[in-house]
Parts: C-alpha cells; sequence; structure tokens
C-alpha cells in the first residue's frame, strides 16, 4: 500500500509540473498578445482569469475524460481483484476535486506571472 501511494504521489507531481510548464510555456509564447490586451484596458485579474480559465479547462475536460474511462475499466479490473467494489463513489468524487486544485494551484502561478506583464515590455519581446 505504501508503495502505491508512493507511486500516486509521484504522479500527481509529474501532473502538477507537466499543467506548470504547458501553462507557463503558453503565457510566454502570448506575451504580446496579453501586452496588448493590457495597453488596450484590460485589468490584471482579467489577464489572470484568462490564463487560469485556459488551463482549467483543460483540466476539466481531462478529468471528464478520466472519469469516464475508469468507468469503463472498472468492471474489468474489478474482476482481477477480490473484495473490490467496482464503483466507489468516495473515490469518484475525490480523485477529481484533488486533480483539479492541483492543476488550479499549478495553473494560477502562470497566471499571477502573466498578470504582472509590463505592456510596454511585452510590446517589444520579440
Amino acid at each position: 500500500m505504501l508503495l502505491l501511494s508512493n507511486f500516486g504521489a509521484s504522479a500527481l507531481i509529474l501532473a502538477a509540473i507537466g499543467i506548470y510548464g504547458l501553462m507557463a510555456y503558453s503565457v510566454q509564447q502570448r506575451t504580446q498578445e496579453m501586452g496588448i490586451r493590457m495597453a488596450l484596458g484590460a485589468d490584471r485579474g482579467r489577464i489572470r482569469s484568462l490564463v487560469v480559465w485556459q488551463g482549467m479547462r483543460l483540466a476539466i475536460v481531462g478529468a471528464i475524460v478520466g472519469l469516464g474511462a475508469a468507468f469503463a475499466v472498472t468492471r474489468f479490473i474489478a474482476s482481477f481483484l477480490f473484495g473490490v467494489k467496482p464503483y466507489d463513489p468516495i473515490v469518484f468524487v475525490t480523485v477529481p476535486v484533488v486533480l483539479s486544485v492541483v492543476a488550479l494551484l499549478a495553473v494560477w502561478l502562470p497566471a499571477t506571472r502573466a498578470s504582472k506583464l509590463d505592456p510596454m515590455e511585452s510590446l517589444r519581446v520579440e
């Protein structure tokens, strides 16, 4: 059980690093766009919510696809394990919530960095 918990924690950390990396790269690629938005009057909160929504949309779609795949595979896995219920509502609620919170934390850092951009500096970046 300890080994499986360590593997699960490692997978969660790798997922958070992956989401953070993807969003940081996206923010870096869209620096000029965000600079233009801020120059035209978008406030920092709007830019932050734009980046958070972009990342969380991906995380929510991933959670839905994962839940669908988990429901499809549970019958198959339950036939291999003794005493395992195929549908455990606590697990099917807790796991997407935890993954969504981790995704939100991983998206929040690049979003905060994007909201602190100086419009003039970001327009000069090539």
